[in-house]
């Protein structure tokens, strides 16, 4: 059986909207994604004093969290908490990197190229590219957090 769907085109658009002394120093962005032809969108309650694996591209890409690293596109995840801050963890083929989202804020990973050779590791200056493994979120130590995983693929 052939598949019957036809590919679509993802369109991100980060707006920043301030006025500062009567001037606006907004702005808007606008990426581009064309042939996707797969998107997965959940929400993920990352239980508190907890690791949760959000994305995994060891595999092929079959089940909900596993993708195959060539055909991803696009990848956001979004702390839907009011108070709490989320830690994520990206582990690389050589380096592993914490970093922290805001309530509200998003993490946003995008390459026309898939997700494959994604993270930089290295010093100050000597980044070298690799692929990425996992992606996992810890809550802390005190409450669950709610985040909102978004992939596009190819």
């Amino acid at each position: 059986m052939a598949s019957t769907i036809t590919s679509g085109t993802v369109t991100v658009k980060l707006t920043e909207s301030v006025s500062l002394n009567g001037t606006d120093y907004g702005a808007t962005n606008t990426l581009t994604i064309t042939a996707v032809n797969e998107i997965q969108q959940r929400i993920v309650t990352v239980p508190n004093s907890t690791l949760v694996k959000l994305y995994d591209f060891t595999g092929i890409g079959t089940g909900s969290g596993s993708y195959g690293r060539t055909s991803l596109k696009y990848l956001r995840i979004t702390n839907k908490d009011d108070t709490n801050n989320i830690s994520i963890n990206l582990l690389g083929t050589a380096s592993n990197t914490w970093t922290e989202i805001t309530p509200g804020s998003s993490f946003i990973v995008s390459t026309g190229i898939g997700i494959s050779q994604g993270v930089a590791s290295g010093t100050v200056g000597t980044p070298t590219l690799e692929n990425l493994v996992t992606v996992t979120a810890y809550s802390g130590l005190t409450n669950n957090v709610d985040v909102e995983c978004y992939v596009a693929m190819t």
